[in-house]
């Protein structure tokens, strides 16, 4: 066989005995050479394998072999092998990886699934001889089947991944890039998929195998080994973890050393949430955000539950509270969950406490989409609730819509109105909240899980990621900080309040102040009164309901302000509500030319020169995911790059260093030691697992749903729950036909065969 004719050759050996088909297998053949014509051609300098060559050792027959049938256009698989007691090979058989012929499992006969086996014969025997070297003691080249040198780089046996390239997917995955994405990179900086030796699946499959390998076997084993490493790194890491009698782990709670300095700079006010699943176990992850001097939500600490009763609560609470040096927040929002709500009362009992608005309001068309007044209804309570500026206009408010619809039956409303001063804002808005009514902020939180963790994500995986989301949250806040400290907002007014303000808020605070002082415009001042030294004002504001439909509505406001002992406040509450000063006491303050407000109504959570012990806490993101072979790898990297840019300045600089590391390869490379150290990804050395904690072992938790708790996001309501089941049950129906319709394809398939052989047999014996 001619190398340069292989495809042409093997195709006319292939020819069946009709003349026409012999023509259009040869005019396929030389189709294919034409094609492989087009582009580079592979190199072909390896002689063909004879009886007697010798080789040292099993990896050297390999290398050649591989090698020769890369240039031939063939794949290569170990048929069979043989050692001795000792270890040693005695004979070795590689053949050709079209050998043999494998069934099709596929259940419809007329579907086929495809297969590589053609029963080929091309192969090398190998034997050891005496003198301990191995022997070609057999050699087949004939195919029965086409080659192509071109498409080589597909087959198995060709590709690999080289340690540089798994390191690189490694960081990119660790860093949040998609597989596709990942891969692609390496397209690009190969210039094409030829010049690769794996695909994208060999990419998928090596992330998946690293991602299982990275923390060791056991879940909870695992997850103590990494907080212990974790405490190691930093002492004032804190973590809790909760087992039952069977050391069967229940509950784990953590917080890192920086979410623990971020809650002595802002202890004021956190939202708590538990309304998001992320893994196998179907535990929920808890956890506690607080807001920073931009406005910005920090995490001060997570938890992954086995259960929502008021005793997992309580044991979470105290853990939380432990953490944060018994230091109790001002204030917490959470949702309306009973169980949460006995937790808050007995270990935060001098905080005050606040129901998620935006739950409570997302229940409206479930408890009340009954009514034939519905949309009526729905208006009323928003007005009650979002419209009545103190606790007088609530109830009166309220008390009309129960009277109007005859609400007064409803045990939802009952309930609500009970509690009436853990939701509506008139109860709540004279606490500091830092503008949150919801617990919307830890449901972004949770949102910003969403790219690192899934249903499927394992326990130990989600605790090395949850460092790795957190890398960006941190960067963010740097960021922020950076900006308030290097650029100014330009002030829009000539008002002498602005430019105070403009000095000493973050940029961000700085911008919502801006607003409210440009809204000054909508708002038209009346004096009303002075008793003594309080004088009394009434704003009018033009509010805009609708922007499509044009609507808009005066709202009446009064601010009092004591020129004396300057003090000031407005009926709206904005500023014990979200600690900014409202357009309405603007608008007095710059009618009376006031330049300068007291230190009372500035922040200091808002100010942007304060030094917060957090900012200088050591972090220790992905620290133990890195292995010695990893941190060496990367050094030298890091060393080579600027000799590198260097070389790449010109010719003689590029070519006299690719020299120079061509010898240096020579010199540290051995064939055995550079194999072993690629085989050392994700085992021993990477393996945490390494001065593993000891004690008794901490089982997984049992992989089952909390019950009662749906695989959402968030708990559905009832309308979204027969809306879910009646989609599942028309994707049941419409699946248990096609089943039946493959059954019956299959059976007519199988009688159609029947009917062909019985055929086929009747006209055998008349012939």
């Amino acid at each position: 066989m001619d190398d340069g004719t292989c495809i042409v050759q093997e195709s006319s050996d292939m020819s069946i005995s009709s003349d026409d088909d012999g023509i259009k297998q040869q005019k396929k053949s030389n189709v294919e050479v034409e094609h492989d014509l087009g582009e580079a051609q592979p190199d072909v300098s390896l002689g063909d394998p004879e009886l007697g060559m010798t080789f040292g050792n099993e990896n050297e027959v390999r290398e050649y072999y591989t090698q020769y049938a890369k240039a031939k256009g063939f794949g290569v698989t170990r048929r069979s092998s043989n050692s001795d007691d000792n270890g040693q090979l005695r004979y070795l058989t590689l053949s050709c990886s079209r050998h043999g012929k494998t069934q099709s499992n596929s259940r419809n006969m007329l579907k086929p699934n495809p297969s590589a086996g053609l029963g080929c014969k091309a192969k090398i025997n190998v034997t050891r001889g005496p003198d301990g070297k191995l022997y070609l003691s057999k050699v087949i080249l004939d195919h029965n089947h086409a080659l192509s040198p071109l498409k080589s780089r597909l087959f198995r046996c060709n590709k690999r991944l080289d340690y540089h390239v798994k390191r690189k997917l490694e960081l990119n995955d660790r860093a949040g890039i998609r597989v596709n994405k990942n891969f692609n990179s390496f397209v690009v900086a190969a210039d094409g998929h030829h010049n690769l030796t794996f695909g994208e699946k060999d990419s998928r499959n090596f992330l998946e195998k690293i991602r299982r390998l990275k923390l060791g076997s056991g879940d909870a084993e695992a997850v103590r080994d990494y907080f212990i490493k974790m405490q190691s790194d930093n002492p004032n890491f804190f973590s809790v973890m909760d087992v039952d009698d069977e050391s069967r782990l229940r509950n784990v709670f953590w917080a890192d050393a920086r979410s623990r300095a971020v809650y002595d700079s802002f202890h004021d006010v956190i939202t708590f949430d538990t309304t998001y699943l992320m893994n196998k176990y179907d535990m929920p992850f808890a956890c506690f955000v607080g807001v920073n001097h931009h406005g910005q939500s920090v995490l001060l600490g997570c938890a992954l539950l086995s259960n929502e009763d008021t005793g997992t609560f309580v044991w979470l609470f105290q853990a939380w509270l432990t953490c944060m040096s018994n230091r109790q927040p001002k204030a917490i929002v959470t949702d309306q969950a009973k169980a949460i709500q006995n937790g808050v009362e007995v270990v935060f009992p001098e905080s005050r406490y606040r129901w998620c608005l935006w739950h409570i309001m997302k229940k409206i068309p479930e408890k009340l989409g009954g009514y034939d007044e519905y949309d009526r209804i729905k208006v009323a309570v928003g007005n009650a609730v979002y419209d009545s500026l103190t606790v007088a206009e609530f109830e009166v408010a309220w008390m009309h819509m129960i009277e109007k619809y005859d609400l007064g039956d409803n045990e939802w409303l009952k309930g609500l109105y009970n509690y009436r001063h853990r939701w509506v804002p008139a109860f709540v808005k004279d606490a500091f909240w830092a503008g949150m009514s919801t617990t919307q902020r830890s449901e972004s939180m949770n949102a910003f899980f969403d790219g690192y963790v899934n249903a499927k994500t394992q326990l130990k995986h989600f605790v090395s990621q949850y460092e790795n989301a957190l890398r960006d949250k941190v960067e963010k806040e740097n960021v922020a900080d950076f900006n308030s400290f290097n650029s100014t907002i330009p002030c829009i007014t000539r008002f002498d309040i602005e430019k105070q303000f403009q000095s000493i808020y973050t940029n961000s605070k700085f911008k919502e102040f801006q607003e409210e002082l440009t809204d000054i415009m909508y708002c038209d001042r009346k004096f009303i009164q002075k008793e003594g030294a309080i004088e009394t004002y009434e704003i009018t504001e033009d509010v805009l309901i609708d922007e499509e439909k044009g609507w808009r509505k005066d709202i009446l406001y009064h601010v009092y302000f004591n020129e004396e002992e300057f003090e000031v406040k407005c009926s709206c509450r904005r500023f014990e509500f979200r600690g900014i000063l409202c357009r309405h006491v603007l608008c007095v303050l710059t009618q009376k030319k006031i330049k300068e407000v007291p230190p009372q109504y500035i922040l200091a959570r808002w100010k942007k020169n304060v030094k917060r012990k957090h900012n200088f806490i050591r972090c220790t993101y992905g620290g133990m995911e890195d292995s010695p072979i990893a941190k060496r790898f990367d050094s030298l990297c890091n060393s080579f790059y600027p000799v590198a840019e260097i070389g790449a300045m010109s010719d003689d600089a590029h070519n006299s260093l690719i020299e120079d590391l061509r010898t240096l390869k020579i010199k540290y490379s051995s064939n055995s030691s550079s194999e072993n150290n690629n085989d050392k990804v994700g085992t021993q050395e990477d393996s945490p697992s390494n001065g593993k904690a000891t004690g008794k072992t901490i089982l997984s938790p049992i992989a089952v749903r909390c019950a009662g708790r749906p695989p959402s996001v968030r708990k559905e309501s009832k309308v979204d729950k027969l809306i879910r089941q009646a989609n599942e049950k028309k994707k049941k129906k419409e699946q248990m036909e096609k089943k039946k319709a493959a059954i019956k394809e299959k059976k007519e398939a199988e009688k159609e065969v029947s009917f062909r052989i019985l055929h086929f047999s009747v006209v055998k014996k008349k012939t």
